[in-house]
């Protein structure tokens, strides 16, 4: 039986030849990667609502099957900052079993695109969209940790950003010293700790471990909030698989926030394996990456986990530490899964705070902070469309801000395309073109009128081809349309030059349509509009599209032309262009002095 898709994990190639060294490298950056991974999965699930085992048991499900079935060599799956917004918003809204059912949902619409070969479609997303939501991602998860960061003694912090400040800010008073002090001491060390150092130890794992022996040490002193004051500790074992309870009214409210999990997970696994790419000179495939997402996202809610993707990050380190293979990412999974076989009793000792500090710097990374500066630089409509993505997820909600901002995008990229589409009339002194496309020396009869279409004609610039005929004030007895220069004619385009023919043939009037490309005209020949307006009406080039204007109007052929006569009009176009050109070459040099003379 045919498969109705193709389905072959990198993995499968990666094991032909693999040899002892592979394994040892993979075997080292998998180790590494695990131990970098364990404060970064803890932390997004607590800030995402959930409790810190959440994030391990997914960076260990679904880090291992994304590493397992993915397009990738090399990267590395599991929690992101990049989800922490919206699941925090599912958990507060609908619950952890509904939460569990629009991960699982995600995943479904993940496989499908993936399955679909729609994976190549993610490129087409803006950059300022991507980087709209990627900066305003920063922005709130940062905001989720000055709680955490300050001890403040909020009980209930609402999602909502606007809300969520007030609270805040109400509650600024309550801040706790040790709590401040701890988490500055280990931001500090995550973002002093020496770049050559970081291969072989972590600055999140030495912030960890410190901040962890100074809480045990030194209860009196740093009195503060801990995993096990707060969530009771890590159980010492994965969970049994549950399947949570499925209702049609929980789907239908959750559809649109599984979108948007699905679409941001797909645009940061690829995002993350192009990275890869780059690194290490090899390409990924898209479609089987966003398949392995889908499975993992559909598998991991089931032994409590939370949405999982591509983490660059981690990638990078991974690449970093020597990984050859996807051997090394499954390595990692199994590197944590050991930690919470033997040490997840010492879990509960790990201070809030710290883990605080371990996500503000994710937030100081995430964002692209350098855009800020560029959008001055950037086209008006890329600017809009970056500041209302990024404006839209801080302060109303990511699901909208992706929305709208693909859609902002989206109309002013047609917006823009649309400008470039130009319709003018022409006639023998503005064309000098080729022989068989040039009017010069070419007789245009009385009553014919040449209108050249330049650029995409399609439903964001149908409507200048009449606007362009209104401003003649009249109507010509035949209309030649040239048409060489469009490579795209879409239904609103077809349907105008439909009104069109229809009302010159209303008036006992002709439409001729001169060097269509393949695209315009089997769209034509198909929508059946040919056979109406005639075959014999559509003309490889100008100089057929003229003798067939004469035949129309029963004139006689055009006697040849003069070369002298053809000659000497064409030099008399170059010498008018030559002519404006200088004159505004001379404007622009004699400014100086004309500004100088009236000071």
């Amino acid at each position: 039986m045919k498969v109705p898709f193709a389905f072959r994990p990198r993995l499968v190639d990666a094991l032909k030849g693999y040899r002892r060294q592979d394994f040892t490298a993979d075997l080292i950056a998998g180790v590494t990667v695990g131990i970098v991974a364990l404060p970064l999965a803890m932390a997004f699930a607590i800030a995402s609502g959930v409790k810190p085992e959440a994030g391990i048991f997914t960076a260990v499900i679904a880090g291992f099957l994304i590493s397992a079935l993915g397009g990738s060599r090399v990267a590395i799956g599991g929690p992101t900052g990049a989800f922490i917004v919206i699941l925090y918003g599912i958990y507060a809204k609908y619950g952890a079993e509904n939460l569990a059912i629009c991960t699982v949902m995600a995943g479904i619409i993940l496989f499908v695109m993936g399955a679909a070969r729609l994976g190549t479609m993610i490129k087409f997303i803006p950059y300022p969209v991507t980087m709209g939501f990627t900066s305003g991602i920063a922005v709130l998860i940062f905001t989720t940790q000055i709680k955490d960061f300050f001890g403040l003694h909020a009980d209930k912090v609402p999602s909502e950003f606007v809300e969520k400040m007030k609270v805040l800010a109400e509650h600024a008073g309550t801040f706790q010293w040790p709590t401040v002090l701890l988490a500055a001491a280990s931001l500090a060390i995550i973002v002093g700790w020496p770049k050559s150092w970081q291969r072989r130890v972590p600055g999140s794992i030495v912030a960890l471990v410190l901040g962890t022996v100074a809480v045990v040490f030194l209860p009196n002193l740093l009195p503060v909030e801990t995993i096990g004051s707060k969530f009771g500790g890590i159980p010492q074992a994965l969970p049994s698989p549950h399947i949570p309870a499925l209702s049609w009214e929980n789907i239908q409210h959750l559809f649109a926030p599984a979108t948007t999990i699905a679409l941001l997970a797909a645009i940061e696994s690829l995002l993350c394996c192009v990275v890869a790419d780059g690194m290490i000179d090899d390409r990924h495939d898209s479609n089987q990456e966003l398949m392995a997402q889908g499975l993992a996202n559909i598998v991991s809610p089931l032994f409590g986990g939370i949405a999982a993707t591509g983490a660059i990050a981690r990638t990078a380190t991974n690449i970093k530490c020597g990984a050859r293979t996807p051997i090394a990412g499954m390595i990692h999974a199994v590197v944590l899964l050991v930690i919470i076989l033997a040490a997840a009793p010492l879990a509960k000792f790990i201070p809030l705070a710290t883990l605080s500090a371990v996500l503000v710097n994710v937030a100081l990374n995430m964002g692209e902070w350098h855009n800020f500066a560029r959008v001055p630089k950037w086209p008006r409509s890329d600017a809009v469309v970056f500041l209302t993505a990024f404006s839209l997820t801080v302060i109303v909600d990511l699901t909208v801000a992706v929305e709208i901002g693909m859609v902002l995008a989206a109309v002013l990229f047609i917006k823009r395309v649309s400008e470039t589409t130009q319709i003018t009339a022409v006639d023998e002194m503005t064309e000098t073109e080729g022989p068989q496309h040039s009017l010069v020396g070419k007789e245009i009869p009385k009553g014919v009128m040449i209108y050249r279409i330049f650029g995409s004609f399609f439903f964001g610039a149908a409507d200048k081809l009449e606007s362009a005929l209104k401003r003649e004030g009249r109507e010509p007895e035949l209309l030649i349309l040239r048409m060489r220069k469009v490579l795209a004619v879409d239904a609103t385009g077809l349907n105008a030059l439909e009104d069109l023919y229809e009302r010159l043939h209303r008036r006992g009037k002709h439409l001729v349509l001169s060097g269509p490309h393949t695209q315009p005209l089997l769209m034509m020949d198909k929508a059946g509009f040919l056979d109406r307006l005639g075959k014999e009406n559509v003309c490889a080039n100008i100089e057929l599209s003229l003798a067939r204007a004469r035949e129309i109007l029963g004139l006689p052929p055009e006697p040849p032309s003069d070369p002298l006569r053809a000659e000497k009009q064409k030099l008399e176009a170059v010498r008018q262009e030559l002519s404006s050109a200088l004159e505004r070459a001379s404007k622009v040099l004699n400014a100086p002095a004309e500004v100088e003379g009236r000071k």
